[in-house]
């Protein structure tokens, strides 16, 4: 953390670290931040797409709100007091449309804050806006029939990844320090990845969810961030038990703070490389070999191991998210089609016409395969691969053409299935590919293990920064 006073040019690319500590030093105030964050919209979203739905005045509004409250209460007033916070558009939102990305909710209006934008405004902060979406989170890229094609910092014509488009490009580009996205199947990694940041995945029910998401064994909330200290401060706000999501974990909240501090241990380290069915591009997987090479340095025990599952568990989470998605949207299939994406569409309609034999095929099959990766981290701390398989592609596709072959989420092999298990996982930035785009490396703990996530990903942090890398066109 800087000691060094900010101001208002120098927001861009400022930690939730340091603009915490500057707000409560009171160098900068909340009127400032907001103001500077607001021009630094102005500026980009025209070229970037970061948002659904945003209302500058809003903003201001909610900054001398809280500014009045800085002054009445110091450091009372919350850890986010004054920090524009921005929210994904499938996350319900009283203040902002829910629109999750699609033309048949452009009105969607929600009386109530979900969980996690609860405790982001009790901890002081402001929602910043909603950010954009695939349809419904059923791709991997950045592009939605509401809010068209979301685009990448690092290179304008390539995809961000999704389907938490909006939120990783509006970190990327600098303009707020973390924005809070959604897991369903790879969707804060896979963009994390593709866009250079750190994205949390926590362990199943950590941060609860509510209203009832179509996809309810399967959605996690978390943070996308420049740092992992600013996404475990992140995640200390919005985890904890709720009683209205009946996978909520109950008991304490991780140190996730205090995990960034202490010295890394020796893991053992299980690095695969494909799984066992992947094919991942020779760049990525070099670059991920290096990075586990540096976690070895570290004194980490480190074994490669090639087949991890006995198969690829795509069908399952298919029988699960697209049958879900599928069957909340079974009348608009049938009435409005011409107004969902196509490729969502077909998805969709495929996934709801399994039998209900087939549904309970899938979910025996799953707790097989939870126990066969139980199983597995028996003897590893850790498992290790590459988040996605390729680099960034073009915006306007919904899959590398490499890797064509493969459905609109498919493609992405190694994401998935840690949302079948539920167990913690994070994509950390590993380096960039010659045409100088961002790789990220996977990391999965055991269960309940989300501070040893962020033990390695600190330290890891440590001995090889990422931080101070920022796009050149920015």
């Amino acid at each position: 953390m800087s000691d060094k006073p900010l101001t208002t040019n120098e927001f861009r690319f400022t930690t939730l670290e340091d603009m915490i500590k500057s707000l409560s030093r009171g160098d900068t105030s909340p009127i400032e931040l907001a103001e500077a964050t607001i021009n630094n919209i102005n500026q980009l979203n025209p070229t970037y797409n970061f948002f659904s739905s945003f209302d500058g005045e809003k903003v201001m509004n909610d900054a001398r709100i809280a500014q009045q409250n800085v002054e009445a209460n110091g450091l009372n007033s919350g850890v986010l007091s004054g920090i524009p916070i921005s929210i994904k558009d499938l996350i319900a939102t009283s203040a902002y449309p829910t629109q999750f990305g699609s033309i048949l909710m452009k009105e969607n209006i929600v009386a109530i804050d979900a969980p996690a934008v609860k405790r982001i405004k009790q901890a002081g902060g402001i929602i910043l806006g909603k950010t954009t979406t695939s349809e419904f989170g059923c791709k991997a890229v950045g592009d939605s029939p509401l809010t068209g094609i979301t685009r990448n910092p690092w290179n304008v014509n390539k995809t961000p990844g999704g389907s938490s488009c909006g939120a990783a490009a509006l970190v990327a580009s600098g303009v707020s320090p973390v924005a809070i996205g959604t897991d369903g199947g790879g969707s804060i990694r896979i963009p994390a990845a593709l866009s250079g940041l750190f994205g949390v995945k926590g362990q199943f029910g950590r941060v609860p969810v509510f209203p009832v998401s179509a996809t309810p064994t399967l959605a996690h909330v978390g943070p996308l961030s420049r740092t992992v200290t600013d996404a475990a401060i992140m995640m200390s706000v919005i985890s904890g038990y709720d009683t209205r999501d009946p996978y909520s974990v109950a008991g304490p909240i991780p140190d996730y703070i205090g995990a960034c501090k202490k010295p890394l241990r020796p893991l053992r380290i299980a690095w695969s490389p494909t799984l066992g069915y992947a094919s991942p591009s020779a760049e990525i997987v070099d670059l991920c070999q290096k990075a586990v090479s540096t976690l070895a340095s570290m004194g980490c025990m480190v074994e490669t191991v090639e087949r991890v599952m006995s198969h690829d568990p795509i069908d399952m989470w298919v029988a699960e998210f697209y049958a879900g998605v599928g069957t909340k949207l079974s009348d608009a299939l049938a009435t409005r089609r011409d107004e969902i994406d196509p490729a969502v569409a077909d998805v969709l309609e495929q996934a709801v016409s399994q039998s209900m034999g087939d549904y309970y095929k899938s979910v025996f099959q799953r707790y097989a395969f939870r126990e066969q990766m139980r199983s597995f981290f028996e003897d590893y701390d850790l498992l290790i691969t590459p988040t996605v398989p390729t680099e960034a592609f073009d915006v306007g596709l919904n899959q590398p053409p490499s890797l064509s072959h493969r459905s609109i989420v498919s493609w992405v092999y190694y994401t998935y299935p840690f949302n079948l298990t539920g167990q913690p996982a994070v994509s950390i930035p590993v380096g960039f590919t010659q045409a100088g785009l961002p790789v990220g490396m996977q990391i999965i703990a055991k269960h309940n293990e989300e501070h040893t996530l962020f033990n390695v990903a600190a330290n890891f942090e440590k001995a090889q920064p990422w931080q101070h890398l920022t796009p050149s066109s920015l």
